[in-house]
């Protein structure tokens, strides 16, 4: 199988797995207990958490928090900082294209009496900061923003963003759960006071997600019952998924600039070809170059639904994802694809390619061709093509 859905998921490094059987086999005392087995596993977690803080530049090891997925760490980050801060207002600035976790987190904030406003976005996907000032009230506690959108690709202007948040002495929460090991990334330099992060999408195991949280940023726990994690997250650690976690972030700051250029010329090879091979195909997003992941592509087909691509791609060995990047039972479209103005004909065609750190040329030469091949075909039998025509 060659896997081009590295959006979704990625492999976990051998060295990740190597150092996660232990900690499934022979060492599996608790980082709660006083014995020799606890000690062994607090020092474990703590060096995990070390290499985690590297990764985002935090200033304090204790300023990360490990959690079951990125999933809850952004749960965590909105709903805690809104429910701590909740004597000083309710309102929370985002923008309209945010992952589903982002989205749902608000939506049960404002059951709970809170108000957002969402920015809207440009054809490409990013917001202005011009608007996510005026939107900024006296009563805004929370602006949540990504550093890249899981649809489009598209790198936010995080660090102007951060400006007028610390003027206005409001929390800046980032997503960075898809562009976390891929893009550089530090908190201190950039304003953040929040950050998610998501392992299995830089190789490192699931079960595991991270939160960065500023020292001066109250936070509200959301899960009761320990002291574990500066007691802000009770509950027995996934060890072994913590120090996979720690391996995939020191491997993804030593390799960050091979695979931002290995995964760059893949992505530019990639779009030239389907654009050759291909009538009527759009890049959803910017083009390849800084406004852009370096291994991401969405791509939307005229005249035939990106759920038969998927499915006759995979038939022949090769992994793609449609629909939303975080979405499967749900074929609905994209909010982010209606946020940019594409019509629902082209929405429905859209895929999604994730390049990895091992995909090679011939790979993505076979992804091109079997894509045309299975896009005219598709396109042969739709009534979708047949209509247009």
């Amino acid at each position: 199988m060659i896997h081009l859905d590295h959006l979704i998921t990625t492999k976990p490094l051998q060295e990740v797995i190597e150092v996660m059987q232990p900690w499934l086999k022979d060492h599996f005392g608790s980082a709660s207990s006083v014995n020799q087995s606890g000690i062994e596993a607090r020092d474990a977690i703590d060096e995990a958490r070390s290499s985690l803080a590297e990764l985002v530049a935090a200033s304090n090891a204790e300023e990360i928090i490990f959690t079951s997925s990125g999933t809850e760490s952004i749960n965590h980050a909105i709903k805690g900082v809104a429910l701590a801060n909740k004597r000083f207002g309710n309102h929370i600035v985002t923008t309209n294209i945010e992952h589903p976790a982002v989205m749902a987190s608000i939506a049960w904030l404002e059951k709970q009496g809170f108000e957002s406003s969402k920015i809207k976005v440009d054809k490409q996907g990013r917001f202005d900061p011009k608007k996510l000032a005026q939107s900024i009230t006296d009563k805004t506690v929370l602006v949540s923003l990504h550093q890249a959108n899981h649809d489009l690709g598209v790198i936010q202007p995080i660090a102007e963003a951060a400006k007028i948040t610390e003027q206005k002495g409001i929390p800046l929460f980032v997503d960075a759960t898809l562009s976390g090991g891929w893009l550089p990334i530090d908190v201190q330099q950039l304003g953040i006071d929040l950050l998610a992060l998501s392992p299995h999408r830089f190789y490192g195991p699931k079960g595991v997600g991270v939160l960065y949280k500023n020292r001066r940023i109250p936070v509200e726990p959301l899960i009761h019952g320990g002291l574990q994690e500066n007691e802000l997250r009770a509950g027995t650690e996934n060890i072994a998924a913590i120090v996979g976690a720690g391996v995939a972030a020191i491997t993804a700051i030593d390799e960050f600039d091979q695979r931002f250029n290995h995964t760059t010329k893949l992505q530019k090879q990639l779009l030239s070809g389907v654009r050759q091979t291909i009538k009527g195909v759009h890049l959803n997003g910017p083009e390849p170059g800084l406004e852009r992941l370096p291994h991401h592509l969405s791509i939307s087909s005229e005249g035939v639904e990106g759920e038969g691509q998927a499915l006759a791609m995979d038939l022949r060995g090769i992994a793609i994802h449609a629909g939303s990047a975080c979405t499967i039972k749900s074929m609905q479209i994209p909010p982010a694809l209606k946020a940019i103005g594409l019509n629902a004909d082209l929405a429905r065609g859209t895929t999604l390619w994730g390049i990895g750190t091992n995909t090679t040329n011939a790979q993505i030469l076979e992804g091109i061709e079997v894509f045309s091949k299975v896009t005219n075909q598709l396109r042969s039998v739709s009534p979708i093509n047949n209509l247009l025509k």
